[in-house]
């Protein structure tokens, strides 16, 4: 690639934008439902189970429209699509907060789960994946980011807005201003093709299944392929441990820290999680074994889920470190599967898997919110500490988390 060529490549730029629409995606659509659910159920009074079986069908809604991303954007293109998508999270979010039945609490899901799917991880890979190959690990590292951002900003924000000026202005602001961001970078930035990787030297090999050492799997075969069996099930089971913990996490920090405190430790936890996707995107050796990467970042959190066990919900020092040590794997959960895809199935797979294990993991955690649900409600009733419950449901996640570490160990990386 000439000089002049090397110059004008704006693969960086739409890390950046991707960057910005993971910030307004996840601060939306993954880290305000535990929000909505706790202010759902202060101003309507309906049971737990209820709004966490709306948090369900947003993301379970979500998972579909997913798996037919790639066709939306044959059809539409990325840019509209993408704006679109924007539109209907904004739409979502304001439907949550003025819903007064619950048909139209799961209306509202409904739309915002569309729209969160226009702005999850698939769209992230989808927009950042073709301007890299060798250094893709670090552009998509920097692109996820943001989602940990947005947690950063958007936990604790939605927490004082509502407290401020209530749930329904809240969230109109905050559409509002995610729909014009989103709309000038789909026109001015995801509207232009991409170009030839400046990572991608003619003649120089690939990691992994890129350079042709893996062959296609086309049609079926893919389904009975062992790697991407156990990947999707590595993925889909952790993504479920993480979110099903982090749609309660709110609510269980609330008694020890009070709402605004408690919003400020999810903001803690997903800060860490930007150190944790940082250290693996730039210090993960291209030759790296990506299935043990993954393996050690759910021992972390299986880590930080026994200390909330010991915190026994009122140890404010034990409560901070275990969610600094969940933190500091959730961004890692998932940015690791699709890199772990590049290096495993041949290029002209890579994507197709890449978009089916994120939908066959979000059909999964889409369950997750009224699955821990379930078990707050039916644990032992706690104490005046809220220790027992808290206890089976820290128990809960780090048990499905271990499964999610043998379903990676289940393939050893070929040497």
């Amino acid at each position: 690639m000439s000089k002049r060529a090397a110059t004008q490549f704006i693969g960086w730029q739409v890390v950046a934008a991707a960057f910005v629409l993971a910030v307004f995606g996840w601060g939306v659509g993954f880290y305000g439902p535990p929000i909505y659910l706790h202010a759902v159920v202060q101003r309507t009074g309906w049971p737990l189970a209820l709004v966490s079986t709306a948090v369900t069908w947003h993301f379970l809604v979500g998972a579909c429209v997913v798996a037919n991303l790639p066709a939306l954007y044959r059809r539409f293109g990325l840019p509209l699509t993408t704006t679109l998508g924007a539109a209907a999270l904004g739409a979502g979010a304001v439907g949550w907060a003025i819903a007064a039945a619950p048909w139209q609490l799961f209306a509202a899901a409904a739309l915002s789960g569309i729209g969160w799917a226009h702005m999850s991880g698939a769209a992230v890979n989808a927009i950042v994946a073709p301007w890299f190959n060798r250094k893709r690990p670090a552009a998509l590292s920097m692109a996820y980011n943001g989602a940990s951002i947005g947690g950063v900003i958007f936990s604790p924000l939605w927490v004082v807005l509502i407290g401020q000026v209530g749930f329904g202005a809240a969230a109109i602001v905050v559409g509002v201003t995610m729909v014009l961001t989103i709309g000038v970078l789909a026109r001015v930035i995801f509207a232009r093709p991409p170009q030839d990787a400046p990572d991608d030297p003619p003649g120089v090999p690939l990691p992994g299944g890129s350079n042709g050492r893996a062959d296609a799997l086309p049609g079926r075969l893919l389904w009975r392929d062992r790697r991407f069996v156990t990947l999707a099930g590595g993925m889909a089971l952790g993504l479920f441990a993480q979110i099903g913990l982090v749609a309660h996490l709110f609510s269980l920090l609330e008694p020890a820290f009070g709402s605004p405190g408690a919003g400020l430790a999810m903001g803690a936890a997903t800060a860490c999680a930007i150190v944790g996707r940082s250290l693996v995107g730039w210090l993960m050796r291209p030759d790296a074994d990506r299935r043990f990467v993954a393996c050690a970042c759910y021992a972390v959190q299986i880590a930080g889920s026994l200390v909330l066990i010991a915190a026994a919900g009122q140890h404010i020092a034990l409560l901070l470190t275990g969610v600094v040590l969940f933190g500091l794997g959730i961004g890692n959960a998932t940015s690791l599967p699709p890199l772990i895809a590049q290096v495993e199935f041949a290029r002209e797979d890579v994507q197709r898997v890449v978009s089916l294990i994120v939908a066959a993991s979000q059909a999964s955690y889409a369950f997750a919110p009224a699955a821990f649900g379930a078990i707050r409600a039916l644990a032992p009733a706690p104490t005046s500490s809220g220790a027992d419950a808290a206890t089976t449901f820290f128990i809960a996640a780090a048990a499905i988390q271990l499964a999610a570490i043998a379903a990676f160990a289940a393939v050893r990386r070929r040497t």
